[in-house]
């Protein structure tokens, strides 16, 4: 046996040492000719036909949904999956259970009206590199299918279309919420969204805010997701901004939170900052899936894209040119060439296209410092201001909290908290009890006080600020009677 082994593999070795050499010293032109009649040679006496479904299109520009639709299908499919020997694991929603599915040049089958069809996942790693717009796409996948000719109207008809109907319904069934940021790319192979699992708890239902603006916002969210064909019918991509307005601790970011949870859509948290220029910015956002909320928080603070930006980078080549003795070989380039054009292209221009199903939603604390064409209707198409707390709010947050929704203090809370500005997250802070012994009325009493004490910072801010118009006004009339 060691020695018909042996003799094997010395054959083996020989032939393809001979075919190597063979191929090196014939023309090019002659061995695609040779290999082109030797496929026609050899479909004439093979029965079967092969389909392949790449996960990336030919152009490396957009994901294949075919590709992610069949994965689900497979992965979804315990009869399927019993041929095969080796999987990928990854965990369902609400990480409950797993599914698994194939690995690398695994095969299964699967049978569809009495016919048997092979599906095989293969890989391969491209001899140069490919500039895509899909960093992580180094190796490229496809599964093929495998079925006889003689039902090559059935298969590639109706079992493709179930297949990929049954895919997408499996894939939204358990579908797993993430939350993704973007992370400076060191090489074009390596990925640019990292992620983790979204499990914020917010809702609509425990949000602070008047209820009536709730449900608008509601409805607003599930009008859009139900307008694709609407959508289609005006000419406009299937993307809706939002623009979040109000002072620090009004509830933007739960808001943002309450909205992916509501529609069960994925949240991309995009740092500006982090972005290198322009075609980078192209590259994450063609990257980002359907179904998914893209969120720039505090949006006059990540870029500066007023008319100062150009006098700003200048000072700042100055202190950099002054420290830079001192940082010889440390310093890192850290400015971000993003322009207001670039991000509005991305938002509502050609590019905004690549894609359907998205939400923008911009955080603010200055809406007033934003430039007009960011925000405008069309771009930033839903206007929400955040406000400060309301007496509705309130209970809300008592309910939250404290589990009440009446009390004795209410009447009072509700008389200080229409004469004080304060905002739901300085509520909710005094609401929560901060120890066994608190009760509800005792966390009431602490918010009682906490609106008391701003009650009269307020009311002492405006009288100095009143004694400081008065005094400039009477600077500038003295100034005038001296002029005269």
């Amino acid at each position: 046996m060691g020695e018909t082994w042996g003799s094997l593999g010395s054959t083996l070795a020989t032939l393809m040492f001979v075919f190597a050499m063979f191929k090196q010293h014939i023309p090019r032109q002659a061995w695609y000719f040779l290999e082109k009649h030797c496929h026609k040679l050899v479909s004439l006496f093979n029965p079967y036909l092969e389909i392949t479904f790449y996960e990336f299109s030919i152009n490396n520009f957009l994901r294949n949904k075919a590709y992610s639709e069949i994965q689900s299908y497979l992965s979804g499919r315990e009869e399927t999956s019993l041929h095969a020997s080796r999987f990928k694991a990854d965990v369902i929603k609400d990480s409950r259970r797993i599914a698994l599915s194939m690995e690398d040049y695994e095969e299964v089958s699967d049978e569809y009206k009495g016919v048997r069809v092979w599906w095989v996942l293969g890989k391969k790693v491209p001899r140069t590199p490919v500039v895509s717009f899909y960093p992580g796409s180094y190796d490229e996948r496809d599964y093929t299918l495998t079925f006889h000719k003689r039902y090559r109207e059935l298969i590639t008809g109706d079992y493709v279309n179930q297949v990929l109907e049954e895919g997408k319904a499996i894939a939204v069934t358990n579908r797993q919420r993430k939350l993704y940021k973007n992370v400076p790319s060191r090489a074009w192979y390596e990925n640019t969204w990292s992620h983790v699992y979204f499990e914020h708890p917010a809702t609509f239902d425990t949000l602070a805010m008047a209820s009536k603006k709730k449900e608008a916002i509601k409805k607003d969210l599930i009008k859009f997701t139900e307008g694709k064909e609407y959508y289609a019918k005006i000419g406009k991509a299937w993307n809706r901004g939002y623009l979040l307005f109000g002072p620090p601790g009004t509830g933007k970011s739960t808001m943002i939170a309450a909205m992916a949870n509501c529609l069960n859509y994925d949240v991309y948290d995009l740092e500006l900052t982090s972005v290198e220029n322009n075609n980078e910015l192209r590259s994450l956002l063609v990257d980002i899936s359907s179904k998914s909320i893209i969120v720039i928080e505090d949006i006059y603070c990540s870029l500066d894209l007023s008319g100062k930006r150009k006098e700003n980078e200048e000072e700042e080549e100055v202190k950099e040119e002054k420290n830079s003795v001192k940082n010889v070989g440390q310093r890192r380039k850290k400015k971000s060439n993003v322009t207001l054009s670039g991000l509005l292209n991305c938002i509502d221009g050609l590019w905004s296209t690549c894609g359907g199903e998205r939400i923008i939603v911009f955080t603010t604390n200055h809406v007033d410092k934003l430039d007009p064409a960011l925000i405008r209707r069309g771009r930033m198409d839903k206007h929400i201001e955040m406000p400060y707390c309301c007496f509705e709010a309130f209970k809300v947050l008592a309910k939250n909290y404290l589990e009440i929704e009446s009390h004795e203090l209410f009447h009072e809370i509700g008389s200080l908290l229409g004469e004080t500005y304060i905002t739901p997250a300085d509520v909710a802070e005094n609401l929560m009890p901060k120890s066994d012994e608190d009760d509800a009325g005792t966390c009431l009493k602490n918010l009682i006080e906490a609106l008391k004490a701003a009650k009269e910072k307020a009311k002492k801010n405006a009288g100095e600020e009143a004694e400081l118009k008065a005094e400039e006004a009477n600077g500038s009339i003295a100034k005038g009677n001296a002029s005269n």
